[in-house]
């Protein structure tokens, strides 16, 4: 039997990731409201977008392309961002997964440094490598977003190169121009030393509080 691209619930100890649904779209459209500040090279949907946004994710989901997640603060059990695998690739026999993205990420500002977005990606490569089997995990970003590049390669992830002219562009006043991304990966190999930093990473943001 084929891949099906089917992401299950992933509990971590701040954050739980669990299959967007309609019943997140209250709690994403105050998330998203909160600072706008920090999505200068992101599109995150407004308060008045989510609803049609959850729908475009799940219609992306049901053709098999992505698997959309919203994120669940533990403490409040309120949903404070989103995040998905996406683009699925398979190995030649097309019975097993190949490579994987992790992307449409985004955090309430209340949630950005917390500790959140590090567990929330410990949980999907895990899941990715040790569930799944891929070879590799794929994370990209508009390469003149220096804050989501630090934040990629924090969490582990190789910085391989920019491809020119990849994209659409989400920065402000680009509309219909394309961006260029900067492409990063983790591959199977990685995995063991990259899970045992961002383990250590998480225990010290726990001890912190």
């Amino acid at each position: 039997m084929g891949f099906v691209l089917e992401g299950p619930v992933l509990e971590g100890v701040r954050v739980r990731l669990e299959p967007l649904g309609r019943r997140h779209a209250k709690e994403l459209a105050a998330a998203a409201e909160e600072d706008r500040g920090s999505y200068g090279f992101t599109w995150v949907p407004t308060a008045a977008e989510v609803e049609g946004y959850i729908d475009a994710q799940l219609a992306r989901a049901a053709a098999g392309k992505l698997a959309p997640y919203a994120q669940v603060d533990r403490a409040s059990g309120r949903a404070v961002g989103a995040t998905a695998y996406w683009d699925p690739r398979l190995w030649p026999t097309g019975e097993g997964l190949c490579a994987i993205e992790v992307g449409f990420t985004w955090l309430a500002a209340s949630a950005q440094g917390t500790g959140v977005n590090t567990e929330a990606k410990y949980l999907l490569f895990r899941h990715a490598f040790e569930n799944w089997g891929a070879a590799r995990v794929d994370l990209k970003t508009d390469a003149r977003n220096t804050r989501c590049r630090a934040a990629i390669e924090g969490v582990g992830a190789r910085f391989e190169g920019v491809l020119r002219n990849w994209s659409r562009s989400w920065a402000p006043g680009e509309d219909g121009l394309l961006r260029d991304s900067a492409i990063f990966s983790i591959t199977a190999a990685e995995w063991p030393d990259c899970r045992a930093r961002l383990g250590q990473r998480i225990s010290r943001s726990l001890d912190r509080g």
